[in-house]
């Protein structure tokens, strides 16, 4: 089976060239670098009866230069459904812990945060407590939360340009629709899926309104739209940190930990550690001229 290994450089420092040359000299009847971006990210082309070992080969000649390594099949590269988690991936807040940040408990929320996300304690469970400790507050607070929402580098790019190759992009989040309804706006996702706080007049219930968004939740809505639009879940792409994203990661054709928990990098097999939300079309074989502004 004819493989393509992507490499994508953090930064014009991390000497990528000269990397990519070693890589291709490596691998037995490799070719390439075919460049992406230039110094930033190249595709390797090699036949691959044993793919573990071609990435380990590229993974050692890489060392601890600060670039991003993926081996895929060629065939299906290009996907045609997105599936992101907001916060930590889109975003780089995660929202909770701003709100616990504005009235005074950011350290308890966030620890809390931390440990669902690492998979500790069960995401349910733990939205539950966090969201109790926010009951009584206005809803003016949750507008100035949003006013701190940061981007992550790259997500314009992303979702604009898969829109433009005519892929279907969705937004699922653990998170709440008053931050996913403003992101998913600004950036023009198709699909938003999220969870949505109970307010009483005008605050915090403390409560969260059924059906709670989970995991299984992310897994379920990445298969639905697959069949919705009639593609099969290898012509999808799922990207997520936490360890509620795992099961949509393992149920997407090509499933990116992004920047992710030690829990979950400790498990996904697709990693991103280094790199922006572009090494996503990268991944794709867009070259980088054509992103969509």
């Amino acid at each position: 089976m004819r493989f393509v290994l992507t490499l994508i450089a953090a930064a014009p420092d991390c000497h990528l060239p000269g990397v990519a040359a070693a890589v291709c000299a490596a691998l037995e009847g490799a070719t390439g670098p075919v460049w992406l971006a230039s110094t930033e990210a190249c595709d390797i082309f090699v036949m691959a009866p044993s793919p573990d070992t071609i990435e380990r080969i590229a993974r050692n000649i890489v060392g601890d230069e600060r670039i991003d390594v993926l081996l895929q099949p060629v065939t299906g590269r290009r996907k045609r459904l997105l599936v992101a988690d907001l916060e930590s991936t889109i975003i780089e807040n995660e929202m909770l812990d701003e709100l616990g940040a504005i009235l005074g408990i950011g350290p308890l929320i966030a620890e809390i945060t931390r440990r669902a996300m690492n998979g500790e304690i069960d995401f349910a469970e733990a939205l539950a407590a966090r969201v109790n400790l926010l009951a009584g507050t206005e809803t003016r607070v949750l507008a100035e939360a949003a006013a701190r929402i940061r981007l992550t580098p790259g997500a314009k790019s992303l979702v604009a340009t898969m829109r433009a190759n005519g892929a279907t992009t969705a937004l699922v989040t653990g998170g709440f629709t008053t931050f996913a309804d403003h992101i998913a706006a600004k950036l023009g996702f198709d699909r938003i899926v999220a969870n949505r706080l109970e307010i009483a007049e005008g605050r915090l219930t403390g409560r969260v309104l059924p059906p709670i968004i989970t995991g299984e939740t992310k897994r379920q809505t990445l298969l639905a739209l697959a069949r919705e639009l009639g593609i099969a879940p290898a012509a999808t792409l799922a990207v997520g940190d936490g360890a509620n994203d795992l099961a949509m990661l393992d149920a997407a054709g090509l499933g990116v930990a992004f920047h992710a928990k030690p829990a979950v990098a400790a498990t996904a097999r697709a990693q991103f550690n280094h790199t922006d939300l572009t090494s996503l079309l990268y991944a794709q074989g867009y070259r980088k001229v054509d992103f969509a502004a």
